[in-house]
């Protein structure tokens, strides 16, 4: 959506209708303070017109406001518009939050798969020697709605955790690498989840079920013949007695295996450091944990499961790309905030109509 399609007739149907029309957007608005009365913008659905229109447009405030000012919508200076914008972050967050609560996701055969990750885009003025310099995107996917669940907007200070986006009871959570934190997982399965977290060979202390070391290089060793491990695995945390989970790994086919060796050579060379045996026989195997059972999920549906976190890197990308999504304009977290808002509440209005946009196969295919 941008500037030019926010002046079509579909505007009432295609954003305030999904919004739950023009009173309730009133309400909010008046609710977050973002809109009190009636002075040179007429209505909390103006002011949302001309909000989105500078936030998607990307032409600035001096073309927003001659905008505005065209078709007779409001006539404000670029100052104005940028103190209403600034006033605005509650209230979009409010519609946002509205957005996901009506679609919030029904179980799949008893189960809500949640996948989360994060994205982020660039503060403003951040350089290439200050790309830590972020404004950070927490998000959950729910499937098989194949809908954002959630999002927790933040600074580059808040790094991701597991259990930084509510459990919902009976869930099963979804996550790569980065989240592979013990006491997360534990806190994920002590609010009623499950979760399938990939791992890496060292980024946990693996113990057997005696409480005892657990060499996985070795047992990489004995499985190279099957390409594959299901068992069960002690992992030891921080704030508490090891967890008890199930470790799966599979070995990648020949043609991956050798990417992944080049890549971890390649990542050893630009870090400076001559990479091990271990960590070259550790790059062809996938390895998961999960508290998922045997008896409720197999190996393979464990994997399958997994596979399925590519669908919140596709969401991303819709995001970026179809949305426009990109670093704030500005160093004032008052109109970064609702910048960034703006482009989450329209993704969440456009997913229904994800289908006829792009060519892409949705939850049963993907399962």
């Amino acid at each position: 959506m941008n500037l030019e399609s926010l002046m079509n007739r579909d505007w009432e149907r295609s954003v305030v209708g999904k919004l739950g029309g023009a009173d309730e957007l009133a309400k909010s608005a008046r609710e977050t303070k973002a809109f009190l009365r009636a002075r040179t913008i007429r209505s909390a659905v103006d002011l949302l017109r001309i909000v989105l229109a500078y936030c998607l447009s990307q032409t600035g405030l001096r073309s927003t406001v001659a905008w505005a000012s065209a078709i007779g919508l409001a006539d404000l200076s670029n100052v104005a518009l940028l103190q209403r914008l600034r006033r605005s972050g509650d209230w979009l967050g409010l519609l946002v939050g509205q957005a996901l609560a009506r679609h919030a996701p029904q179980a799949s055969q008893g189960r809500c798969i949640r996948i989360v990750d994060g994205t982020s885009v660039p503060k403003a003025g951040a350089s290439a020697k200050k790309r830590s310099q972020l404004w950070r995107i927490h998000s959950a996917f729910d499937l098989p709605e194949e809908r954002f669940g959630y999002f927790v907007l933040t600074d580059q200070q808040e790094g991701e955790k597991l259990d930084f986006i509510p459990v919902k009871k009976g869930e099963i959570r979804l996550a790569d690498r980065a989240f592979m934190q013990p006491d997360r997982i534990a806190s994920v399965q002590a609010q009623g989840g499950d979760v399938v977290v990939r791992a890496g060979w060292k980024s946990v202390c693996w113990c057997d079920a005696d409480g005892k070391p657990f060499d996985i290089i070795e047992a990489f060793r004995e499985a190279a013949q099957s390409g594959r491990i299901d068992r069960p695995i002690l992992v030891e945390r921080k704030g508490g007695a090891p967890l008890a989970l199930r470790l799966i790994a599979v070995k990648k086919p020949p043609q991956a295996t050798e990417a992944a060796r080049r890549k971890a050579r390649r990542a050893a060379q630009q870090e400076g450091y001559t990479i091990s045996q271990e960590a070259l026989e550790a790059a062809d195997w996938v390895i998961i944990v999960t508290s998922l059972t045997p008896q409720a999920f197999s190996t393979d549906e464990v994997l399958t499961l997994y596979r399925l976190r590519w669908r919140i890197e596709l969401a991303f990308k819709r995001l970026k790309s179809l949305i426009g999504l990109k670093g704030p304009p500005g160093f004032d977290e008052r109109s970064a905030k609702p910048f960034i808002l703006a482009h989450l509440l329209i993704i969440l209005l456009l997913e229904p109509f994800i289908d006829e946009l792009e060519d892409s196969p949705r939850w049963p295919a993907a399962a």
